[in-house]
């Protein structure tokens, strides 16, 4: 009876499942689901970056910045008095003008490019999504607009530098240094060459802040002008991606440009005086003001930027304006992919 009423235990056991073991699968699924959608995103965003580092509007129009601040460095040395704020404001309100130029035109031709010459067929006909394919264009783009204006941004530095004390041999010596830089990037990491330009357009900020601190004011005005137009451009990009899902390039920069007019009127339109324009425009106005992003919190007053309005500091107000820019860029960047995704390229 016990011989019969035994167990066999020499065969295999059946596995053993635990809540732990289930939860820790599905936990690292999530993360492989995730991590494959992050590189399908950055290789979109590589790509795209590629593409419009290499344009040549971008060139014409950064040679185009850099004549400006000589243009305003002659403007400044003619002036009576306050060279360095000449200089400065002149420069700020470039480096966003220059910056919007871009988005538009990058954010108005990149997706048309690829639609037009059908290389949107083959990435499309591999795994992955269309939002995540718009994402990527978006972070190129704006990873383009951050190199451009950090080197605009470096080259009025500078010139304040320069304007404000500091030995020019210094100032030629460091632009020297990161051109020295770029150039071995370049040479030891070919693959990467036209990422060497993040570097060292990061080093030629930061150099030339440091140069710039000679003057403390017109240096800050610069870089908190130069971080608050990096936000209105990427709001700018995201409003031609939400166009260029749709229409052509024409019609995407013609309609981006109107809007960044009406957002850089937003204030005006939501205070227009009731007995002059009546109470029908006037609300009509006050409801466009609302409805579109309001770009005229990027263009704040000197006062402002260097600290002269009480109770407003300057890293909360700029830390304000980009949570702004992020909440109006993930909104458009929705709008775009709801759009893009219902569009028949047959």
């Amino acid at each position: 009876m016990g011989a019969a009423c035994s167990w066999n235990t020499s065969g295999p056991r059946p596995p053993r499942f635990s809540a732990h073991s289930v939860a820790g699968e599905h936990d690292r699924e999530i993360r492989s689901r995730w991590m494959q959608m992050l590189h399908r995103v950055a290789t979109v965003a590589a790509n795209s970056y590629r593409e419009s580092v290499r344009a040549r509007v971008l060139h014409g129009l950064f040679g185009l910045a850099v004549a400006t601040a000589g243009y305003a460095m002659v403007v400044g040395a003619y002036a009576l008095r306050d060279t360095l704020r000449v200089v400065s404001d002149l420069g700020a309100a470039s480096v966003s003008i220059y910056g919007i130029i871009v988005a538009v035109v990058v954010g108005a031709t990149s997706l048309f490019r690829e639609i037009e010459l059908k290389t949107i067929f083959p990435i499309l006909a591999r795994p992955i999504r269309r939002w995540e394919y718009l994402i990527g264009k978006f972070l190129g783009t704006v990873i383009t607009l951050a190199v451009f204006i950090l080197a605009n941004t470096g080259v009025l530095q500078s010139a304040i530098a320069v304007l404000s004390g500091r030995s020019v041999w210094m100032v030629v010596s460091v632009w020297l240094v990161s051109f020295a830089m770029l150039g071995a990037i370049m040479r030891w990491i070919p693959q990467y060459r036209t990422f060497a330009l993040v570097p060292w357009a990061l080093f030629v900020f930061a150099a030339s802040w440091w140069l710039g601190l000679t003057a403390p004011e017109d240096t800050q005005v610069l870089a908190a002008s130069a971080t608050l137009a990096f936000c209105e451009v990427a709001i700018v990009t995201a409003i031609a991606l939400v166009f260029a899902s749709f229409s052509s390039p024409f019609l995407t920069a013609l309609l981006t440009f109107g809007l960044v007019v009406v957002g850089r009127s937003a204030d005006s339109l939501m205070h227009l005086p009731v007995r002059v324009f009546g109470s029908a425009l006037t609300k009509t106005a006050a409801l466009i003001g609302k409805a579109v992003p309001n770009l005229m919190i990027y263009l704040p007053p000197r006062g402002l930027l260097i600290g002269e309005v009480s109770g407003v500091s300057v890293a909360g107000y700029v830390a304000r304006s980009g949570m702004y820019a992020l909440a109006w860029c993930a909104a458009l960047l929705i709008s775009a992919a709801v759009i893009f995704n219902r569009r028949d390229f047959q």
